[in-house]
């Protein structure tokens, strides 16, 4: 199967300008950010995934997205689908939520991207990082997971929030490091009940965050032994 007849369908001149933005991203952030990836391929080759991430500062759905050669969709507030950057964040994939409602339309339109082998990112703590570090999953992702019927793909990163987090203007030059862990099954999600899927998620992406710090501190700081993990806890 691939991504979905609603990829597909796409006009080329969007999938031309996602992929280009995409490289250009690339770019920037290993000449600005150093970044480095680890766990590529643990990204699904094909059919609907939900993403789910950390959320640390302004710059995390293009970051996420350049880490991924295919495309992904993402929510993104209703108020910003308007002139003059409406056109731009809907060729991005961006997926209108009205945070003031239900939020019902949002939802539907993410499921069909997803029954139609989409990718689609969501950030399940709900609101960028006051500090940098990850906090407590809202549960609002095992709904989507299980009606969307698709693997939860876990994403961590660190260094977005030193680079730019929430009260500053613009972005400063930083280092960051991603993480892409093993997704988590359709299969594995119907054997969960909710409390126990949202423990494994926050569970796995805890431990990925550990050690996505560790390795963004030691790449800074060489001298930083192995046996100091214990601090990055």
């Amino acid at each position: 199967m691939r991504e979905g007849k609603s990829t597909e369908s796409r006009h080329w001149t969007q999938r031309f300008l996602y992929n280009l933005l995409r490289v250009v991203a690339r770019i920037v952030a290993v000449g600005f950010y150093r970044i480095r990836v680890f766990g590529r391929e643990n990204w699904p080759a094909e059919g609907g995934a939900l993403v789910c991430s950390n959320h640390q500062g302004f710059m995390d759905p293009p970051l996420i997205g350049l880490c991924c050669d295919r495309q992904l969709n993402f929510l993104a507030k209703k108020s910003l689908f308007k002139f003059p950057i409406k056109a731009a964040i809907e060729w991005l994939n961006a997926i209108p939520v009205n945070r003031a409602g239900t939020g019902l339309d949002g939802l539907k339109e993410t499921l069909k991207r997803l029954r139609g082998g989409e990718m689609v990112l969501i950030f399940p703590e709900g609101t960028r990082s006051e500090n940098g570090d990850l906090g407590q999953l809202k549960p609002g992702f095992v709904a989507v997971a299980r009606k969307g019927r698709a693997p939860i793909v876990p994403v961590v990163f660190d260094g977005s929030f030193q680079a730019w987090p929430k009260w500053q203007l613009l972005p400063s030059i930083g280092v960051v490091h991603v993480k892409i862990g093993k997704p988590i099954t359709p299969d594995e999600i119907a054997q969960m009940s909710d409390e126990e899927l949202l423990s494994a998620l926050q569970q796995r992406m805890d431990t990925m965050f550990r050690e996505v710090r560790y390795s963004r501190a030691r790449s800074m700081n060489p001298r930083i032994h192995t046996t100091d993990k214990t601090q990055f806890a």
